[in-house]
């Protein structure tokens, strides 16, 4: 019996000596990818002044999403608490007292948008430039020229903390930590984008679902959620909006309430983001989603 017990003694003694090396390998690779640099040249980027550029470039602050995020003050908030994955808040954006940009150049404000990366170079946690990696000069001047003339909002963040899950999940793939790390730097950036009801349109406008609906828009489990919170949805003809009219996916939305009676939570689905859609960017958009191939959710 002894030699039993000292046999599982030994073996417990080996697996807990395992845990403690793999766990330390996830923090020293984690930290290295954290920690990483980006040498990105400053785009030339003239920021227009007249009153109907910089009232464009709120309507695409908050049609991109951008104060989903950072709330509509752009003060930031709180993005995540969780005890097992950590705690992240997005950054205040206007020059009041906790401002991560306040200092910013255009060329700061170009890299933190369309890449991710700040001013020392090193990626912006949770900022999902991915998303926003292709817009064109013109909308991307827009939205700094709105940005820089926010009211100044008293808000420091809390400082970040990656908790044992949140590493976990960061290097398999799950979180999108440090979204630097998906964008392709070297791409080329066209000077403006014609609005038109175009499927090709409709695929400029998409990236910003991408963040939720996966890259296919085929929905599923939502990159750094919480198990148990809703999945998104199939956004490709395989889902409800294979059945959807353009009428429906514009009342959709436009009020919150599916064809099917749904009510979508905003919380959830931020249609009031969506609504600032014109009707040439909502019928670009659905030709698009209904121009792709029908695929299944992930996860």
């Amino acid at each position: 019996m002894r030699r039993v017990l000292k046999w599982a003694g030994i073996v417990l003694a080996g697996l807990a000596g395992v845990v403690v090396v793999a766990a330390l390998t996830g923090y020293i690779i984690s930290e290295r990818r954290i920690a990483k640099t980006y040498a990105i040249a400053d785009e030339v980027l003239t920021l227009p002044i007249d009153a109907a550029s910089l009232a464009e470039g709120q309507r695409l602050v908050t049609m991109r999403g951008c104060t989903d995020c950072h709330t509509p003050d752009l003060g930031g908030q709180v993005l995540i608490d969780d005890p097992m994955l950590g705690t992240f808040a997005t950054a205040n954006l206007t020059s009041g007292q906790g401002s991560a940009t306040a200092a910013y150049t255009v060329g700061d404000w170009e890299r933190a948008i369309r890449h991710g990366v700040g001013p020392d170079g090193h990626g912006l946690m949770i900022m999902p430039s991915y998303e926003y990696a292709g817009l064109s000069d013109e909308q991307v001047a827009q939205m700094i020229a709105h940005l820089r003339t926010a009211p100044p909002v008293d808000r420091v963040p809390a400082e970040p903390v990656l908790k044992p899950l949140g590493r976990a999940l960061y290097l398999a793939g799950q979180l999108p930590l440090m979204p630097a790390e998906l964008v392709d730097h070297d791409v080329a950036h066209v000077a403006s984008v014609p609005a038109e009801a175009s499927a090709e349109y409709g695929a400029y406008l998409s990236t910003t679902c991408t963040g939720c609906h996966q890259p296919n828009l085929a929905g599923g489990v939502v990159p750094g959620s919480a198990p148990g919170d809703p999945q998104s949805a199939n956004l490709t003809p395989a889902g409800n909006l294979g059945h959807w009219t353009l009428d429906d996916f514009k009342t959709a939305l436009r009020g919150g309430t599916t064809p099917e009676g749904k009510v979508l939570d905003p919380a959830v689905m931020p249609w009031p983001i969506a609504a600032q859609m014109t009707d040439v960017e909502l019928e670009a958009l659905w030709l698009y989603l209904q121009s792709l191939p029908p695929a299944s959710p992930a996860g």
